[in-house]
């Protein structure tokens, strides 16, 4: 590692912690109650400052150049309680990359914008009927279809209709959300040609102390909303999810999607699958273990009228298949395991491995955005894609959050054919503060 990275690490880890060390307090907070107090709980502000130093080396597994740059998110919002039944929300977001070595992509930089801003009818948990209209960020279940990637820096947000009706047990919510494009430069502007549109329910009924979940979505894309292969993009996802526990201290999570619809002019049928255990373990401090298994469908191009690689929607991949964001939930299988041993109630570390494989090897390797990263149609670079093995640690207190971390992906055999197969290193550390 250059030196220069070395003292830039250094600087952003000791100077704020020194600070923090000195006072633990958070201002914010101290502002908040004033304000509940003085406007009867009708007006709240928050605010969140983000700075993440990171050096990924291999990039592309060695066809694209090593980077060495900061990453910086401000977020300033503010909500309003008019009435009983009604609420207003707004939040601007300007995310920065300097000495990113060129111009930066819309994922790390976004001058000032707004990334929130709605109108919510009868907000609340317990209100029989709601509706929120405007730009949120949404997520949904645990955001293997749709969510929000925190970890990114401009992260992501969505134009949305939503109505809910609650009966006893049950939660019916029906919605359009159709992703905002970040514009770096410009104001981001909806694609209303990108949506997904259908609804996702809740029942806390049908399994004792468990939380099922049942969805529809219907996924359109166009060639203005993005699609860009001949006609347009048309999946509809059947799905559901279960999470509970199990006994004997275990937990469990289990989710499953099926689709049809067409890919341009292909018939498109595609299905995924995730399950997940989990346990806490009561040592020397609490220790969180959990394993998990995912797999999404690919496409072997044998028959030339069908599309059957699964597709992703709008999904929160972050640590869903490794701390480095490399890979998406298409034509993949993955074993991921993550330990997490909470030294204190303040200090975390984890540790986190993955394993991947093609689920066909005729199609291609997608990134976490769903974007095609390397193909081999015959089907002649093997299956292994490779090996994650992730280490990070978090210390959080009143609003202030420090963190580290370090990730290194060890090429498969299909990396190795398939691309230049430069095994991939992430290292970062960051501080942030929010209320």
């Amino acid at each position: 590692m250059a030196r220069r990275a070395v003292l830039k690490l250094v600087f952003l880890f000791t100077v704020p912690m020194s600070l923090l060390v000195a006072q633990d307090w958070n201002p914010g907070q101290e502002l908040n109650a004033t304000l509940k107090e003085s406007t009867d709980g009708r007006l709240q502000f928050s605010f969140e400052e983000r700075v993440r130093f990171e050096i990924r080396t291999g990039n592309n597994f060695g066809s694209s150049p090593d980077l060495e740059n900061p990453l910086i998110r401000t977020r300033i919002g503010a909500s309003f309680l008019i009435t009983d039944w009604l609420k207003i929300s707004a939040m601007g977001q300007d995310a920065r990359a300097p000495d990113y070595g060129g111009t930066a992509p819309n994922t790390a930089r976004d001058t000032m914008d707004l990334q929130e801003g709605y109108i919510e009818l009868f907000p609340g948990k317990t209100a029989p009927v709601g509706a929120i209209f405007g730009r949120q960020m949404v997520t949904f279940g645990e955001g293997r279809l749709i969510g929000i990637p925190q970890w990114r820096n401009t992260s992501q947000t969505f134009d949305t209709a939503r109505f809910h009706f609650l009966v006893p047990g049950v939660r019916l919510e029906f919605l359009m959300v159709s992703i905002v494009k970040v514009l770096p430069d410009e104001f981001n502007r909806p694609e209303l040609g990108d949506r997904v549109v259908g609804t996702y329910d809740a029942f806390t009924r049908l399994i004792p102390k468990s939380t099922v979940e049942g969805y529809f979505l219907r996924h359109d894309q166009n060639r203005p909303g993005g699609f860009t292969q001949p006609g347009s993009l048309g999946t509809n996802t059947y799905g559901g999810r279960a999470a509970g526990p199990l006994g004997m201290g275990l937990k469990y999570s289990v989710e499953a999607a099926a689709q049809n619809g067409h890919t341009g002019a292909l018939v498109h049928r595609g299905y995924a699958w995730f399950s997940s255990v989990s346990r806490t373990v009561n040592a020397w401090r609490p220790l969180d273990l959990s394993v998990e298994y995912k797999f999404a469908s690919g496409n072997s191009g044998a028959d030339k009228t069908r599309e059957t690689t699964f597709d992703q929607l709008y999904p929160s991949n972050h640590d869903k298949f490794g701390h480095e964001d490399l890979f998406g939930w298409r034509n993949i299988r993955n074993l991921r395991s993550l330990e997490t041993a909470h030294i204190t109630k303040k200090i975390a570390m984890n540790l986190m491995y993955d394993n991947w494989w093609l689920a066909d090897p005729h199609d291609a390797l997608y990134n976490s955005s769903g974007k095609s990263i390397a193909v081999r149609a015959k089907g002649n670079a093997g299956t292994h894609v490779g090996q994650e093995l992730d280490a990070f640690a978090a210390y959080q207190s009143n609003g202030w959050q420090y963190g580290l971390g370090f990730g290194h992906l060890f090429a498969g055999e299909y990396l190795r054919n398939a691309t230049p197969g430069v095994n991939t290193r992430y290292l970062y550390i960051f501080q942030s503060f929010s209320f």
